[in-house]
């Protein structure tokens, strides 16, 4: 029996994610393996940090050069967990776009996509969630609190929901 997977968008219907304005991304690793950071040390005073693992090093590449690619885009902020990466993109006032904008070619799908695409042609495989996340953030109050939310996720790895015990060997690209 052929069984089709029902998917349900998380995109907010009707809205034109072309719009000036910030968005908050999550991107994820398949089956949540731990290929693009290790969180080290846990001091009170510097608390802990982000090893970029081969993986986390050519994503962080491509998410710098993205970032210079699109003239109406701006990653405000980003950080590279062991399995996921959260992005603050910030969409500029820019040329219009062709076709018609919809959540499937907005300049947001197309960052994603296009950053998945450069990083899986130098890791010669697809290691990425075939769907990502996003909110739109509403206000600065939102900014902040996502701002913030970027900045700390490193602090609380162990009790985020996409922790996975990060025992395993270290991949090689």
């Amino acid at each position: 029996m052929n069984q089709q997977k029902s998917r349900h968008t998380t995109r907010l219907p009707g809205y034109d994610y072309n719009t000036p304005g910030a968005y908050f991304l999550t991107i994820c690793v398949k089956d949540r393996k731990c290929l693009l950071s290790r969180i080290v040390g846990t001091g009170v005073l510097d608390g802990p940090n982000v090893r970029l693992l081969p993986y986390g090093k050519i994503a962080e590449k491509y998410i710098k050069q993205l970032n210079d690619y699109y003239d109406d885009l701006s990653v405000e902020s980003y950080v590279i967990m062991p399995n996921h990466i959260h992005i603050l993109l910030r969409v500029l006032e820019g040329p219009s776009r062709t076709p018609v904008p919809t959540a499937q070619n907005s300049v947001v799908s197309q960052f994603v996509s296009t950053f998945k695409r450069f990083c899986n042609k130098e890791y010669d495989k697809n290691i990425w969630q075939s769907r990502s996340y996003d909110h739109i953030i509403r206000d600065q109050t939102d900014f902040d609190k996502h701002l913030q939310y970027i900045y700390e996720n490193p602090f609380g790895w162990t009790k985020d929901d996409l922790f996975i015990d990060e025992d395993s060997e270290i991949p090689q690209v």
